[in-house]
C-alpha cells in the first residue's frame, strides 16, 4: 500500500499548522525529525512549499537552533551519530541533509571537508567520554576512516580560523609566514615535542586517535605498509632516556617519540624528530637548488 504522506500534497497552511501544533506540545520549535515522527508530513512536502525546514519554522514565527546561530558541537555530534546508527554507515552529504535536524553547513564550517567529519567525531566522542554510549557508531566511523586511508586519503586540511575569530586591536597583525613549518623553533620541553609530533604526524604516516596525560601519551594509527595500518602506543619524551627516569614499562609501549635520542640501548623503536627535521630540510634544500639549476640550464 503506498505511503499517503508521499503521494499527498500539503499546502503551506497545513504545514504551518502541523509545526505549530507540535511546537505547542513541546514548548519549543520541533526539529524536523520530531515533526515527521508525529505528523503525516514528508520532507518532500516541506521542501516543495518552503525550500527547506528552517524557512518553514520561520514562517510559523518560531526560532530554531541553527539558521545563522552557531550550533553546539555536542548537538551536532549526537545528531550525526543518530543518523550513523540508523543507517548503519557514515552518511553522504545528501543523506545527511535528508535525515539531519541541521543543514550540512555547521559541520562544513567546523571541519572544512566532509571527509574529515568521521575522524573529528571520533576524536570528540573520546575527549568527552561518549565512547561507551556510541560504541557502535564509532566502530562504523573507524571502518570508514580505515577505508579512506587505504585509498590514500590523508586527513589534512588548510589552516582554518575558529568560528567567531576576530582581529584583536591591542597587538600587531603579521604578514604571511615565510617558512612552511607549524613550529618556528626547536622544542625545549616535552610539551613542545607533543605539539611538533602532532604537526608532523600525517607527514610521518600517523593518524592520531587519542592524546592523554597518562602513560602512554598518545594512541595513533600508523601506516606500516602502503594501505595497511595498525594501532601504535606512543610515549613522548624530550630525550629518549627520560623514559627510564619516569619508570615506564617498555612492554606497555610500542614507540618513543622524542626530540633527541640519547638512549642507544633502548629496547623499543624511537622516532627522533630532530634527525627527521634535519633530513626533511636537506631534501627540501636539494629540491629547491635542483629546480633552480634546471631553470638556469
Amino acid at each position: 500500500m503506498p505511503n499517503e504522506s508521499v503521494i499527498r500534497k500539503f499546502s503551506k497552511d497545513e504545514i504551518i499548522a502541523a509545526i505549530q501544533e507540535c511546537a505547542a506540545k513541546l514548548g519549543r520549535a520541533p526539529t524536523r525529525t520530531e515533526l515527521l515522527r508525529v505528523s503525516a508530513l514528508s520532507p518532500t512536502s516541506i521542501d516543495r512549499q518552503f525550500g527547506n525546514y528552517t524557512n518553514a519554522v520561520r514562517a510559523c514565527g518560531l526560532k530554531r537552533e541553527g539558521g545563522g546561530v552557531p550550533v553546539a558541537l555536542d548537538n551536532l555530534f549526537r545528531d550525526w551519530a543518530r543518523i550513523v546508527r540508523e543507517m548503519g554507515k557514515v552518511p553522504t552529504v545528501v543523506e545527511y541533509g535528508q535525515r539531519s535536524n541541521y543543514s550540512q553547513n555547521p559541520l562544513r564550517h567546523r571541519f572544512r571537508s566532509w571527509n574529515l567529519v568521521p575522524s573529528s567525531m571520533i576524536e570528540y566522542a573520546r575527549e568527552n567520554g561518549l565512547e561507551q554510549q556510541w560504541a557502535d557508531v564509532l566502530e562504523i566511523a573507524e571502518k570508514r576512516c580505515r577505508r579512506g586511508f587505504a585509498r590514500g586519503f590523508k586527513p589534512t586540511v588548510p589552516a582554518m580560523l575558529p568560528l567567531g575569530t576576530t582581529i584583536l586591536k591591542d597587538r600587531p597583525v603579521y604578514g604571511a609566514s615565510l617558512i612552511e613549518q607549524a613550529m618556528c623553533f626547536a622544542p625545549v620541553n616535552e610539551m613542545g615535542v607533543v605539539f611538533l609530533f602532532g604537526a608532523m604526524a600525517s607527514q610521518l604516516g600517523f593518524m592520531v586517535t587519542w592524546v592523554g596525560t597518562q602513560f602512554p601519551d598518545i594512541e595513533a594509527i600508523r601506516e606500516v605498509e602502503p594501505g595497511r595500518w595498525q594501532r601504535s602506543r606512543i610515549e613522548v619524551e624530550f630525550q629518549s632516556r627520560n623514559f627510564l627516569q619516569h619508570f615506564h614499562d617498555p612492554k606497555e609501549c610500542d614507540l618513543i617519540v622524542c626530540w633527541e635520542h640519547n638512549w642507544p640501548e633502548c629496547p623499543i623503536e624511537v622516532v627522533e624528530l630532530k634527525e627527521l627535521i634535519a633530513k626533511i630540510a636537506k631534501i627540501e634544500k636539494r629540491e629547491r637548488w635542483g629546480g633552480r639549476e634546471a631553470a638556469e640550464r
